[in-house]
């Protein structure tokens, strides 16, 4: 990178940390201190429960709401929003270990993500549905694809909009091969290596037939236990699912008729279907509903200066990223 391009993500980063600076100062001393760090406090969670319906009895029904690539990132001050793995995780663990909630509503809105974060949030479900043996149905949005269908599939009845996408059965393992790119600019890569198969998948190099196979053979193993799963949660054979098993993407409609979802419905739809499904008319509804803190603070005075876009793709890549190949319940580009 050239020596004036440093320059500017230095000083623009020093503008940052100034910016952020004075505006939690003035945040800090505007407000009641005791207030203020009892906040933090609370906040060290990340989340608070809201009353979406009242109910007259003591049984509440959770709603959980999974939005964006499943996909642990960790957790850093320069994020801003978007899906916190962590954060999910302990969502569900609460829901596991609170004895007033009777029922869980699961609204995804993913194109899916990580295969183990995926794995993660799957376990989880089913933890919740054979150590509490309370009902689990998903609303799906817009997507609810691949990784999003995978932790989808073992609820009790899954609900579509017309428009949702969802499908995408599958796993895809992806890299960048630039030989030629480089070879054409006369660009050599120096490689010390132990095994002739440590750099397997390099974006320098063609990649062998050996190698092509070996990681066939991964990926076909975690697209047969994406299908079991499918076949476990929805009663349907391992070659019906096959059937649609094969990275297509569908629609509302042919996902009821594919046997991959149950009806049409929006949020308030599900609700009510739990609530008479299971005599909990009187329960009350509640969201997990994301907490401000100072991390989060940051995030947004960050987002607010550089542009949403320029913080993740630019701060967060020299800070964060590494962008070794991995498999992937995921539809779309990374």
């Amino acid at each position: 990178m050239a020596i004036k391009r440093w320059v500017a993500i230095i000083v623009a980063a020093v503008l940052v940390f100034i910016s952020v600076g004075i505006n939690s100062l003035s945040y800090i001393f505007t407000r009641d201190f005791n207030s203020f760090f009892e906040e933090m406090a609370a906040g060290t969670s990340g989340y608070s429960e809201t009353v979406v319906q009242q109910g007259t009895s003591r049984d509440r029904i959770a709603i959980l709401t999974l939005d964006g690539v499943i996909q642990d990132v960790g957790s850093s001050l320069f994020a801003s929003g978007g899906y916190n793995h962590q954060l999910f995780m302990s969502q569900l663990n609460d829901v596991l270990n609170d004895q007033t909630i009777k029922g869980v509503v699961l609204s995804v809105n993913s194109p899916g993500g990580g295969v183990l974060e995926s794995s993660d949030i799957y376990d989880s479900i089913r933890a919740i549905q054979s150590e509490r043996e309370i009902p689990i149905y998903v609303a799906m949005g817009g997507m609810a694809a691949s990784g999003g269908y995978y932790v989808s599939a073992p609820a009790e009845k899954i609900f579509v909009h017309p428009e949702t996408i969802t499908g995408s059965i599958g796993v895809i393992m992806e890299s960048v091969n630039y030989a030629k790119l480089a070879e054409k600019y006369g660009i050599d890569f120096n490689t010390i290596k132990t095994g002739p198969y440590k750099d397997i998948m390099s974006g320098s190099r063609e990649m062998t037939e050996e190698e092509h196979d070996m990681l066939q053979e991964m990926i076909n193993d975690s697209y047969e236990r994406f299908v079991g799963i499918v076949a476990e949660g929805r009663h349907m054979s391992v070659d019906d699912v096959k059937k649609v098993a094969d990275g297509r993407i569908m629609n509302g409609r042919q996902a009821i008729e594919a046997g991959l979802a149950d009806d049409f419905g929006k949020m308030g739809d599900v609700i009510a279907a739990l609530k008479t499904d299971h005599d909990l008319e009187n329960a009350t509804v509640f969201e997990f509903a994301p907490m401000d803190n100072f991390g989060s603070l940051f995030g947004v005075k960050v987002g607010n200066l550089f542009g949403r876009n320029v913080e993740s793709e630019l701060i967060g890549k020299l800070l964060s990223d590494y962008d070794a190949p991995r498999m992937m319940y995921l539809y779309g580009e990374k």
